[in-house]
C-alpha cells in the first residue's frame, strides 16, 4: 500500500504528517512509528502527525501525536501550527488534550491552546504537592513549576539556560517515578517582562529546536511567580514564538510552520 505524507516544521520542530480522513489508515504500531521517524532509515522526524475523521460532535477531525519512540501523546503546538495550514482555514481541532481551534495566516497560525491545568493530579503527579513551586530538585535544577498544556511540563528557571546540561537531566527528570506520565522539561531564563529564553526537553523526542506546549507552558509558569506581563515572547533554538495568556483563561499560541516537501512510501516497508 502506498502512503502520501506531508512533511513539515514549526521553528525546526519537525513532523510526518498522514491524512487519513478521507481513506483510514492502517493501524500505527509504535514500532510503525519508529522506524518512520529514524532520520538514516526513514523519513525522519521529531513527531508522526496521523489526520482522522472527527469522533466529537463540533469538531472537524482528530489530530493524533506520536513522538519518535513510538509513544502517543496528548498535544504538540508546533504540529497544530503545521496542520492549521494544511487546513486552510479556521477549524476545531480533536486531541486527545482536547479540542483546540487552529486559525492559519500568512507563513504561521495562532492556536487557541486551551486553559492550562494546574492542580497535582492532573499534572499529573504521584503524589499532592504545591505545583507552583515544587519542593523538589535535580542536581542544579530545583522548585519547578509544574502545568499541564494538554500534556505535563515542568518548568525550571534559571540564570543561564544555555548552561545547563539537559541532555544529561533531562532523561533523568522525564522518567522520575514523580511523573506517572513522564514529563516534558523546560529551562528559561526571564530576560524581561515580555522575553523568555527557552530551552526543551521533549518526553518521548529528547532535545528540541521548539516545543509549542513548552513555550505556553514556560509562560504561564513565568506570568503565575509574577515574572512577566500576559503576553511575551518565547526565544526557542528554533525561533520565536507569542504566547497570550488573557482575561479568558485560555492561552494562545502564534508563531510560524512551514511545509518542507511531500512524498509516498510503501508501507509493508516500515510495518
Amino acid at each position: 500500500m502506498r502512503i502520501s505524507f506531508v512533511k513539515m516544521h514549526g521553528l525546526g520542530n519537525d513532523f510526518v504528517v498522514l491524512d487519513g480522513r478521507a481513506a483510514a489508515l492502517p493501524a500505527l504500531e509504535p514500532v510503525m512509528v519508529r522506524r518512520l521517524a529514524d532520520r538514516r532509515e526513514g523519513i525522519g522526524c521529531d513527531q508522526l502527525i496521523a489526520l482522522e475523521p472527527a469522533r466529537e460532535a463540533g469538531t472537524d477531525f482528530r489530530m493524533r501525536i506520536f513522538n519518535a519512540d513510538g509513544g502517543e501523546v496528548e498535544a504538540c503546538g508546533n504540529a497544530s501550527r503545521a496542520v492549521a495550514l494544511l487546513a486552510g482555514r479556521p477549524v476545531l481541532v480533536e486531541t486527545d488534550g482536547g479540542a483546540i481551534a487552529l486559525s492559519p495566516h500568512e507563513g504561521g497560525a495562532s492556536v487557541d491552546m486551551g486553559a492550562p491545568r494546574f492542580e497535582w493530579d492532573a499534572i499529573p503527579l504521584a503524589y499532592a504537592m504545591d505545583t507552583l513551586a515544587m519542593p523538589v530538585g535535580w542536581d542544579e535544577l530545583s522548585t519547578p513549576t509544574a502545568v499541564n498544556m494538554g500534556n505535563p511540563h515542568a518548568v525550571f528557571f534559571v540564570e543561564d539556560c544555555d548552561a545547563v546540561s539537559l541532555d544529561r537531566l533531562g532523561p533523568a527528570i522525564e522518567a522520575d517515578p514523580l511523573f506517572p506520565a513522564r514529563v516534558n522539561v523546560n529551562v528559561a531564563t526571564i530576560e524581561s517582562r515580555s522575553r523568555i529564553r527557552l530551552r526543551v526537553w521533549e518526553r518521548g523526542a529528547g532535545l528540541t529546536r521548539a516545543c509549542g506546549t513548552g513555550a505556553c507552558a514556560t509562560a504561564v509558569a513565568a506570568m503565575r511567580r509574577g515574572l512577566t506581563e500576559r503576553r511575551v515572547t518565547v526565544a526557542l533554538p528554533g525561533g520565536e514564538l507569542s504566547i497570550e495568556w488573557g482575561d479568558s483563561g485560555r492561552v494562545i499560541m502564534a508563531g510560524p510552520a512551514a511545509e518542507s516537501f511531500r512524498g509516498e512510501f510503501e508501507w509493508s516497508d516500515y510495518a
